[in-house]
């Protein structure tokens, strides 16, 4: 089964196309994918518009047997320390939510509102999938913070994606873009923070993902091999006609088909108990 983890559905943005379901399904047919991570969008940072948990579900609602609904909710709602998103989440839930996200809030990885959210997922045993980047769940050089958050909350499952997640597959990365270029210099810390918290998964998706793993032929391909358990497929697919080079990476990978298979789909299928 292939899963890919992390696409969209609607407008994100003012003059773009919107995406539906149907358009999904037919390219999702093309790329041999069977099932996809729909997630939803309330953060007001990135993106013009927002796809809250209610679109997505009716969005999916016909297609549950290939599109998998996560939920979102801006931890920033009502006054800071008077919030307990978990009944909302008991709620979305019961509605077919499997997992939460996309977490688009520009504050601080270990800020105390996301805080709240981690401590509720993994109550609720939802996945949460996080977006890096300068602003947006921001930390230090190497993510000390968020390395923090995974030890503070082990019950709760990060799949972490982003120019700021991965640009530190690198080791000591200084490149601001977050899309550095070049030969891998070993020892990054997605490496280290992959091997060492289980609750921690890399999502492949969007150009950060296929740069971080195609940057260096030579180190690309041993990476994968490496942390084959705790990779997912994701190609962050949003609008009509998108290009997603990581489809294509994984045509012809350069890596052993068993690690492919976990990768592709089989890491999801399990995370997501499906």
């Amino acid at each position: 089964m292939v899963i890919d983890d992390h696409v969209h559905l609607g407008q994100l943005r003012h003059g773009q196309e919107p995406l539906t379901a149907s358009r999904l399904l037919r390219q999702m047919d093309k790329w041999g994918v069977d099932k996809a991570v729909v997630l939803s969008v309330e953060n007001p940072e990135e993106v013009d518009l927002y796809v809250p948990t209610r679109d997505i579900l009716r969005m999916c609602r016909r297609h549950r047997d290939r599109l998998i609904p996560f939920c979102n909710i801006d931890p920033r709602r009502r006054y800071p320390g008077h919030f307990d998103p978990t009944p909302m989440l008991e709620d979305y839930i019961g509605q077919g939510c499997q997992g939460f996200g996309e977490n688009l809030a520009g504050i601080p990885v270990d800020d105390p509102m996301n805080q709240v959210l981690y401590e509720a997922c993994g109550k609720l045993g939802l996945p949460l999938m996080m977006h890096f980047d300068y602003w947006i769940n921001r930390d230090e050089p190497g993510m000390p913070n968020f390395e923090k958050m995974l030890r503070k909350y082990p019950a709760t499952v990060f799949m972490a994606h982003g120019p700021n997640f991965w640009r530190e597959i690198s080791k000591n990365e200084t490149d601001p873009s977050g899309y550095p270029t070049g030969k891998v210099r070993k020892g990054g810390r997605v490496d280290k923070l992959l091997a060492k918290y289980p609750n921690l998964y890399g999502d492949l998706s969007a150009g950060s993902g296929h740069n971080a793993i195609a940057r260096d032929p030579n180190f690309g391909p041993a990476f994968l091999e490496r942390n084959q358990d705790k990779l997912l497929f994701g190609t962050d697919y949003l609008t009509p006609k998108q290009e997603c080079p990581l489809v294509a990476y994984f045509q012809d990978p350069p890596v052993p088909k068993q690690a492919v298979s976990k990768i592709m789909g089989a890491n999801a299928q399990k995370l997501l108990g499906l």
